[in-house]
């Protein structure tokens, strides 16, 4: 049963994205919020249809430690769940993500739309300037910022290395960082076409000050954060079940 609505769910995907990727180009001469609004509405039908046809849904802990003025949110990189959910779970924001996925046809149109800061990670002194200097843009506007800071999606039960690239923005414009762990990629693994039915985690951590901090010491503390919050996840889960 769930390969055949996961098929459904790709189809319908394959049928939406092309149309909805041009009505975002048409959309450029809009100011970055409205581009931005018109953008994100794609992912709140992936969602509908995550939630309907593959009967993936969540739950959120901690949704009161949400600031309300522009954070930097660093989270756990699972699955793709995360990149469509985090557009309804958190205010108006902008992604740190490689350049290459701009490429994309369709896909990476309708992203260049939503004001990204993509990088170029070989360049990594020029690639943290970049992130400060357009983290910076972003935050003026009233963007939040989103980075995975493990850079790619990592499977359930392992961490990848933490780069500094969100710590170095968050000490260099004395942002919030709001920690992020879930637990998405028990129901839509990396480049998994089958996606599993059942209630996804998300749990957010109280803001933390980086005043004061550097980069490194700052970047530990939501590492550590995130992994042990990756345990208790895992725990409550089990008992549950």
């Amino acid at each position: 049963m769930p390969v055949l609505r996961s098929a459904l769910y790709m189809l319908l995907q394959i049928i939406i994205t092309p149309p909805y990727a041009l009505l975002t180009l048409a959309c450029f001469p809009l100011s970055p919020h409205n581009r931005y609004r018109v953008t994100s509405s794609w992912t709140f039908i992936m969602l509908f249809l995550l939630r309907n046809l593959c009967g993936i849904r969540y739950q959120i802990i901690g949704k009161e430690n949400i600031p309300n003025s522009p954070s930097i949110v660093l989270s756990k990189h699972q699955s793709a769940w995360e990149t469509l959910a985090f557009q309804k779970i958190f205010p108006p924001q902008v992604w740190v993500l490689k350049k290459e996925l701009l490429r994309i046809p369709f896909f990476g149109w309708g992203l260049a739309m939503t004001s990204p800061i993509a990088i170029d990670r070989s360049a990594k002194k020029k690639a943290l300037e970049q992130i400060v200097e357009q983290g910076k843009d972003r935050l003026k506007q009233g963007f939040w910022i989103v980075i995975f800071p493990e850079g790619t999606r990592i499977p359930p039960g392992q961490r990848g290395k933490y780069r500094i690239g969100g710590a170095w923005l968050a000490t260099h414009t004395n942002t919030p960082v709001v920690p992020v762990a879930h637990n998405a990629g028990e129901f839509w693994g990396r480049n998994s076409f089958i996606k599993y039915p059942g209630t996804i985690t998300v749990s957010i951590g109280e803001p933390i000050d980086p005043t004061g901090m550097e980069p490194g010491e700052l970047n530990a503390k939501v590492e550590a954060w995130i992994e042990f919050e990756m345990l208790r996840i895992n725990q409550r889960n089990q008992r549950k079940s």
